[in-house]
């Protein structure tokens, strides 16, 4: 197990430690799941996401050349980002599956990836070998990731941070924090507004220090950073995506921009894109929908859906809701049971429960358009 940069002080705040894509990571501290999700509704809550892969992309021409060869490996418009501008894109393979999700950003010069922390490795190399006459592609190894996230975080964060106030959704930017860059985006995995602060490592325990120091802010861990994310209707790789999933039976065609569709000016050219856009243009076979289990029990990751006697998907991530204090999930159906209010049964320990499609997010998101 590798070891955050901030383990101490994760456990000196009581955080009980777990094995988590390959590194030691708080799953809860004293407050409890609970307590920590909720916080994060009303306040600000901080989590450490250092175990995500940072890389800069800097080109060996231009940056036009830099994009165009980075968007060959997505179906996503890279080179329409503007300059300080952040974008959410999926690496696909040649069947149109799903190989990571991961956030770029276009800082003017270059590019920076954030891409998740079990495909990292995989990513990288992956960038490398298909990048190789377009980027350097630059693991970056001495900086850490802190989100600040909820309704109180951008008091929190301009009160040590000026300039954090005045960034909207999705922006990018350098700010300056006694003398350290910082590298701030105004995005997150709550369904919250908030932040993600890219710290060199040097300076990571004494800014995490300052955050905690202020009265709204709370240390959260990795099982409330599961139940927000549920709750705001968010994929996790290796759960909701992975190399069987193509983006549209995800429901993530709103990130797949004009432009790399039929008709658009550079449409398809990336892995796998018959499939996509022959799915965008006749609907897939099964697709991602919201689920709301009746009772209280939780349903899990596997559970098998049916109608009447026939199996017609399963959940894909499951749980309970803290916000909406009742069991929510996220499954694939086959596309005739996909519609709102579709009724289905889920096989729940040898008992067949009711279970609702429904729209997602199951709890309104607060983005800062």
């Amino acid at each position: 197990m590798l070891r955050l940069g901030l383990h101490d002080l994760h456990t000196a705040l009581g955080g009980k430690m777990v094995p988590f894509a390959g590194y030691e990571m708080p799953v809860q501290y004293p407050a409890g799941v609970l307590k920590e999700h909720l916080h994060t509704r009303t306040a600000a809550g901080l989590f450490d996401v250092s175990h995500m892969g940072q890389v800069l992309l800097r080109p060996r021409g231009t940056l036009r050349e830099a994009a165009l060869a980075f968007e060959a490996l997505m179906p996503v418009d890279v080179l329409g980002l503007a300059v300080g501008r952040q974008r959410y894109g999926l690496f696909t393979d040649a069947t149109g599956g799903v190989l990571d999700d991961l956030m770029f950003a276009n800082r003017g010069d270059h590019f920076l990836v954030v891409v998740n922390a079990g495909c990292k490795v995989a990513d990288i190399a992956h960038m490398k070998a298909m990048l190789a006459g377009a980027c350097d592609v630059v693991p970056v190894l001495n900086r850490g990731l802190l989100a600040l996230q909820g309704p109180l975080a951008e008091a929190v964060l301009e009160r040590l941070v000026s300039g954090a106030a005045a960034m909207r959704f999705m922006d990018v930017a350098y700010l300056d924090w006694g003398g350290v860059e910082l590298w701030v985006s105004r995005s997150g995995y709550t369904g919250e507004d908030g932040y993600e602060i890219s710290v060199p490592d040097a300076a990571l325990q004494g800014f995490a220090e300052a955050l905690l120091a202020e009265p709204e802010v709370m240390p959260i861990g990795l099982g409330a950073r599961d139940s927000l994310r549920l709750e705001a209707g968010l994929c996790l790789y290796g759960h909701d995506l992975d190399p069987t999933t193509s983006p549209v039976e995800a429901g993530l065609t709103w990130a797949l921009q004009k432009a790399r569709r039929a008709g658009g000016e550079r449409e398809g050219g990336y892995p796998g894109s018959d499939r996509v856009m022959q799915e965008l243009a006749h609907g897939p076979a099964r697709l991602r929908v919201g689920l709301r289990p009746e009772g209280r029990a939780p349903m899990r990751e596997g559970t098998l859906l049916f109608a009447g006697d026939e199996a017609v998907g399963a959940i894909a991530s499951g749980g309970f809701g803290p916000s909406v204090q009742a069991p929510i999930a996220m499954g694939y159906v086959a596309a005739p049971f996909a519609k709102t209010g579709t009724e289905l049964m889920a096989e729940l320990r040898g008992k067949r429960l009711p279970v609702t499609v429904c729209g997602m997010p199951f709890h309104p998101t607060t983005y800062k358009r």
